[in-house]
């Protein structure tokens, strides 16, 4: 029986669920420990890549593509050792390079200063996949040119993809790709799976390099019976990369999948791809046509429900091409992704393999929220310490109101000042960062920097039905209890739903109350979102009329969602007393971020930072809804341990007698 302290080894984890001893209070496997996708510049000397991978102890792979230049894609593994590298574009041998990944390290790897990983001043990509049952494999073996062998591996479940490559020659050596919903060749006896090239833009072909889809096993493959040399060849060496499909062993219930092997058929309408969860990394190819492989990420940008014009930084295995931004035609939502038109791929069948989004709850804000000011020079612009998925941007000393952009969005903006459709004039949001966001600005610019969570934040990009009640997917996880929505298209102002404003019935249906997030109106009627116990964990339901601000057919949609999260963040409201009301949020150290709007009366959107001080003397504020610069002069914040206190000296639209008030914080 194995020793349940610590750290679970794979082994220890299947047989534990092999005799139901896996335990309700863990441990806990995430995609957040097994993948990262790590975005970083090039500086010609020498780089430690910390992204919170244990490839040291656990073992696994290293992929690394240069974007901004043609450079060949270097994958490194722990069971080859550092400096070995192949290229999947290529039909190269392994070659020994002690300059580019220099060792495998407990928190991610290191790398020299070869080009093909760190030229100055060009950026990079690596995806970083680590062993672990359910997830992947890396196996090392030597051929016997024996016919349907068997190689052991440790995914405790049958492959979903398999990837075989010749290390010791260039001879015979292509890289050989199984994948679970490829066509078997019934033409030969045993059935043999047909399968696709990953160097090459072949479509699926009848190499006969695996066996049946019936011989892939939870603890062994299945070579197959011809061109042998290319997976078996005897005495030659190879490496297998081997990808789970759909295990359901991860998260906080242990009941949920990380990565899904699949294929769907692709028409000039496009297709949906339905995963149950919102993929980050995804590797896609038409397996009946002779194009190219893409690789798809978030980190680097697939903007989503956007224009025509909007690309999607897409990289090629089978090439040492540089990044294409403007590969319109992929969208990713809560539950999947969506490929358009032709512009991947035209009509046929299609496979890919899809990583979920991090899906940790955070421990602490300061993980997932953070206030900076900008800086002149240097990138990123605003530095928070974590990838950065909304960033709201506001000169201090007015100009534009506070500007909205999001990862999901791209390089785009609105202004909650204004009713105006996103832009891209004169404030560029770049997020394709670890640590950060850019914009143009300097140190007279504050950004509030969040990274989606669960259970704190998620931002969804939608498309309109023109449907009453139209409900939409989200990731938060918890039920939203504010939720901001902007169309991205059209003049139409920002409706806000909080969970403690009140409700409308029609007659016909029940609607929430909505604010509205660039007027100082109090809370209205309009029913753009439906009624309370209709927003849940897992959607949330837009509304009856009014449907151009929030559903109207045809119109591209953000929403960003917000809830409670214990010592994290606090979605409330108070009423107001006239005197020194204190706001407990169930905080130790108190807010860091604090957003107040009145609801029973007109008031502005108030907005205090601990950047710019939240002290028991003047605090600085900014309303959100407005350009005028921040008010430095006036006491009506102060500090407190759970939350905050809302001073005696507060106007009417912070602390009136009996007056309405809802809040975000932030701890």
């Amino acid at each position: 029986m194995p020793n349940y302290s610590g750290k679970w080894t794979p082994s220890q984890v299947l047989q534990a669920r092999g005799q139901d001893l896996w335990p309700i209070n863990g441990p806990f496997f995430y995609v957040d420990d097994v993948f990262s996708t790590y975005v970083y510049t090039g500086d010609s000397g020498t780089q430690s890549i910390s992204n919170g991978i244990d490839l040291d102890g656990e073992g696994g792979l290293v992929w690394i593509k240069g974007r901004t230049s043609a450079y060949d894609n270097g994958l490194y593994d722990t069971a080859r050792g550092a400096t070995k590298e192949i290229y999947s574009n290529k039909t190269d041998s392994e070659q020994t390079n002690s300059d580019t990944v220099t060792s495998f390290n407990s928190d991610g790897f290191s790398i020299g200063a070869d080009p093909l990983v760190n030229t100055n001043l060009e950026d990079y990509v690596s995806w970083s996949f680590r062993k672990q049952a359910g997830f992947f494999d890396v196996v090392t073996y030597t051929g016997d040119g024996t016919s349907s062998r068997q190689i052991s591996h440790n995914l405790g479940s049958s492959p979903g993809v398999i990837i075989v490559k010749k290390t010791n020659s260039s001879i015979d050596s292509y890289w050989m790709v199984y994948h679970r919903d490829s066509p078997e060749n019934t033409a030969t006896t045993p059935n043999q799976t047909k399968n696709l090239v990953l160097q090459s833009t072949a479509a699926i072909a009848n190499n006969n390099c695996f066996g049946a889809h019936s011989t892939q096993t939870d603890s062994y493959f299945t070579l197959g019976t011809a061109n042998l040399a290319h997976v078996n060849g005897s005495g030659n060496t190879y490496v297998a990369y081997v990808f789970a499909h759909d295990d359901q062993r991860f998260g906080d219930n242990q009941n949920e999948s990380i990565i899904k092997c699949g294929s769907f058929a692709h028409n000039y309408s496009g297709a949906t791809v339905n995963l149950g969860w919102e993929p980050q990394w995804i590797l896609v190819k038409a397996a009946d046509q002779a194009v190219n492989w893409y690789i798809f990420d978030v980190m680097r940008g697939i903007v989503t429900g956007g224009l025509s014009g909007d690309g999607d930084a897409a990289l090629f295995p089978n090439t040492s091409g540089a990044e294409n931004v403007n590969t319109w035609g992929i969208d990713v939502n809560a539950t999947g992704f969506t490929v358009y038109g032709n512009n991947i791929l035209s009509s046929g069948d299609a496979i890919y393999i899809a990583i979920r989004r991090p899906m940790k709850t955070p421990e602490a804000a300061t993980d997932v929220f953070s206030p900076q000011l900008g800086t002149a020079s240097g990138e990123p612009r605003f530095v928070s310490g974590f990838p950065t998925d909304l960033l709201i941007k506001t000169y201090r000393y007015g100009y534009l109101g506070s500007l909205f952009g999001s990862r999901l969005t791209g390089n785009k903006y609105m202004s909650a000042a204004s009713t105006a459709a996103e832009s891209t004039d004169g404030a560029f949001f770049k997020f394709d960062y670890q640590n950060g966001t850019s914009t143009s600005g300097d140190s007279n610019d504050i950004g509030w920097m969040f990274k989606r969570a669960p259970g704190f934040m998620d931002v969804v990009a939608y498309s309109g039905t023109g449907a009453t009640g139209q409900v939409e997917s989200h990731n938060l996880g918890a039920v939203p209890e504010m939720i901001i929505v902007k169309n991205r298209g059209s003049a139409w102002q920002w409706a806000v739903y909080h969970k403690d404003l009140g409700e409308y019935d029609s007659g016909s249906y029940i609607a929430s109350k909505n604010l509205t997030l660039n007027t100082t109106d109090a809370e209205t009627t309009n029913s753009v979102f439906s009624q309370h116990s209709d927003q849940t964990a897992s959607v949330f339901t837009l509304g009856y009329t009014n449907s151009a601000i929030t559903y109207a057919s045809g119109n591209n949609y953000v929403a960003y969602l917000f809830a409670t999260l214990a010592g994290v963040s606090k979605v409330g409201s108070y009423t107001g007393t006239a005197a020194n009301l204190d706001v407990d949020c169930g905080f130790t150290s108190g807010a860091r971020f604090i957003l107040i709007k009145r609801t029973d009366s007109t008031g502005d959107w108030y907005v205090y930072d601990s950047l710019r001080g939240i002290t028991s003397g003047n605090d600085p504020y900014l309303l959100i809804n407005s350009s005028a610069a921040e008010v430095t002069s006036t006491d009506y914040i102060d500090p407190l341990s759970s939350g905050f206190t809302v001073t005696s000296s507060a106007p009417a639209g912070l602390n009136a007698s009996g007056g309405e008030y809802i809040f975000l914080a932030i701890a």
